[in-house]
């Protein structure tokens, strides 16, 4: 989506929105072959508990904290979602709703949020034994860990977070604490701050602007504090840079429930409601089956997530949050004027938490400590990268960052080998390429090997395209990727062409790319339905509908049903006047539709608007409108987050 600033917007905000912000997955892969369908499975869990709370970590799963029970009032302060049901939320797609989840590195969610992440008991405070869920982010090259101490008699979990830059350069910043809380009756979600910054999508797009709390322009100058208000999908971010102890709370109508507070640089809140109206409510039912509405708070480190910090190279930095149970006058929690209100939830929480009272520094001092036993194991990537650090001669991690070299396996074994024979392994073309890298260090060593050895590689060159295309240097990839095809053609290399075509403009040349790269997979024995999608998307998108239906028409069942396969299908059968087939593709559910898509509910309308213009004899642009403003779709297609007149198929 744009993003812009509206008017409201301070100046020195407006100037970098956006800035460093954008869609970013490399070197990750994605994660989006899931399905709706549903079993009972187990996943690894981990706990940490006293007599007042019990916190169950999913270390599989990004180091979730998927529960969060209060003993005393024998309540679940989260959304503990009772299923997982992975949709495209996030950066490589896949995400789940519910409980804590620990964002770094890019804006839209985290690289790990459905993957592995290591876990070790440590030493905790006060004697106790705590807990360290901790990876390396490959995109960034940043290391992260948080450890987690909950000590005999504690009210609050504590989470000291360090965040390390090991590199030259700096880096653009991005961290969010973001955590589901089940919306209850009469809930308000309070935070110390005069000003927000809201979100607006009520145009097709992002625009931010400034506002006295608690009202919100988008929901038209209604309190936004209350979730129960706001009709739309809306989101807006509390500025609480100025208080001392940045806190944000989510209670009832009681005055009771969820709070979380921090040390600086952790200062800016955020509330998102997926909103009442129709599509904010499907998307809830649809990422879990306990039909109750949830709302997410969340923390961060910039003014907005369209904003970041930059982190100086060689630096760390460093927060403490604490969460728990709170409770306050309810007259107060909700009274009329929200300089009172938040107040008195400040007061009430100041009696048990203070930031001297986060304890960071007896937290920093157990920070460095090396694990005292490891609980769980995620990918070799760190290994990988310790190894590279030692053969360069360059200062290694902390020994608080503990990645085994067990941990390596097959993907990383081709770098090792680069790393230490200065060769990269040259399969037959058929071959998948696996994990990507495109971190420097590791294409000045790739470039090397090619130059050093003098032996044509079309894997390593295929490799090598990528690592430049990241980097912006797109002749240099292109060059890469032609040598690449020209010594064993593969189906990668082709589309990465065919992709590096488009965006050149070179409409035609991208087709007759993707042609190939769909020709060589299926000669190859690995037509993967990623370059049948890519390339019924091209046709699509050129006019070609013809092409794509005839090509559409080639494919197995199988990939003629996968979902992003099947609506892409039905975008051309629209194009093309089959409405009977538009009409029987609507009629299922779609496990993978992009956060805020209009594709379904589009389609739906111009199906309506074809009846209408029959029905009542008016020309299809009127009927369209008609169709929009006099009929609903269906609760199963309906996965918008604004209402809008904005269409593909109008």
């Amino acid at each position: 989506m744009p993003v812009t600033a509206l008017g409201s917007l301070p100046d020195e905000m407006a100037l970098d929105i956006g800035k460093n912000c954008g869609r970013r997955v490399l070197p990750y892969r994605m994660q989006d072959r899931y399905s709706r369908e549903r079993e009972v499975r187990d996943f690894q869990s981990i706990v940490l508990e006293n007599e007042n709370l019990k916190a169950t970590f999913l270390p599989e799963l990004g180091g979730r904290l998927i529960s969060f029970f209060h003993k005393p009032t024998q309540r679940e302060l989260l959304f503990k979602n009772s299923i997982f049901q992975p949709a495209n939320l996030a950066l490589r797609d896949a995400w789940f709703a519910g409980g804590i989840e620990w964002n770094i590195g890019q804006f839209g969610h985290a690289f790990h949020t459905c993957s592995p992440v290591f876990a070790a008991a440590i030493n905790g405070l006060d004697g106790s034994q705590g807990l360290r869920i901790y990876d390396f982010d490959r995109c960034k090259g940043l290391l992260w860990q948080i450890d987690f101490h909950l000590p005999s008699g504690a009210k609050f979990l504590h989470a000291f977070t360090r965040v390390v830059n090991p590199n030259d350069d700096d880096v653009p910043m991005y961290w969010w604490t973001n955590v589901a809380i089940v919306e209850s009756e009469g809930m308000r979600v309070l935070a110390p701050a005069q000003q927000s910054i809201f979100v607006d999508y009520r145009n097709g797009g992002l625009s931010y602007g400034q506002t006295a709390l608690p009202g919100m322009p988008p929901i038209h100058g209604q309190d936004g504090t209350y979730p129960a208000n706001i009709n739309l999908t809306c989101e807006f971010f509390y500025q609480c840079q100025d208080v001392a102890l940045p806190w944000q709370a989510a209670l009832d109508g009681e005055g009771s429930g969820f709070v979380e507070c921090s040390t600086h640089p952790l200062n800016v809140r955020k509330l998102f409601s997926w909103g009442t109206h129709q599509g904010g409510t499907h998307w809830q039912n649809f990422l879990s089956d306990s039909g109750k509405p949830y709302i997410e708070i969340q923390a961060g480190l910039a003014p907005t997530q369209q904003h970041t910090v930059q982190m100086p190279g060689h630096s760390q930095w460093q927060w403490t949050q604490a969460f728990g149970y709170l409770e306050a006058d309810s007259g107060k929690v909700h009274h009329s004027d929200w300089l009172e209100a938040w107040q008195a939830v400040d007061t009430s929480l100041k009696q048990s938490v203070s930031d001297q009272s986060l304890r960071e520094a007896e937290c920093a001092d157990l920070a460095d400590a090396a694990p005292i036993e490891m609980l769980h194991h995620a990918s070799g990537w760190g290994a990988l990268e310790a190894k590279r650090l030692q053969a360069a001669g360059e200062t290694g991690f902390p020994s608080a960052f503990l990645f085994p070299e067990s941990t390596m396996g097959e993907e990383q074994q081709k770098w090792l080998d680069l790393l230490e024979k200065g060769t990269f392994p040259d399969p037959v073309p058929q071959h998948e390429p696996g994990e990507w890298m495109i971190q420097a260090e590791w294409t000045e060593m790739l470039e090397k090997s090619l130059f050093q050895w003098g032996i044509p590689n079309s894997f390593a060159l295929l490799h090598l395209g990528v690592m430049k295309f990241e980097h912006g240097d797109e002749d240099g990839a292109v060059a890469a990727w032609e040598e690449s095809v020209s010594i064993g053609p593969s189906s990668w290399g082709w589309r990465n062409l065919a992709v590096a075509a488009i965006r050149r403009g070179e409409k035609d040349q991208g087709l007759h790319l993707y042609q190939s790269a769909w020709d060589c997979a299926v000669a190859n024995g690995n037509p993967d339905v990623s370059f049948a999608f890519e390339y019924l998307t091209e046709l699509y998108n050129a006019g070609e509908q013809q092409k794509a239906w005839a090509f559409y028409q080639t494919l197995s069942e199988d990939f003629q049903l996968k979902d992003s396969m099947h609506l892409m299908a039905a975008k051309v059968a629209f194009a093309l006047g089959n409405y009977s087939f538009v009409e029987t593709a609507l009629e299922r559910s779609f496990a993978s539709i992009r956060e805020g898509a209009r594709d379904l509910t589009d389609l739906w309308f111009g199906i309506q608007g074809k009846k209408i213009e029959v029905e009542k004899g008016v020309p299809y642009e009127e009927a369209i409108q008609i169709a929009r403003k006099k009929r609903v779709p269906p609760v199963h297609l309906d996965f918008r987050i604004e209402e809008t007149s904005n269409s593909l198929v109008s």
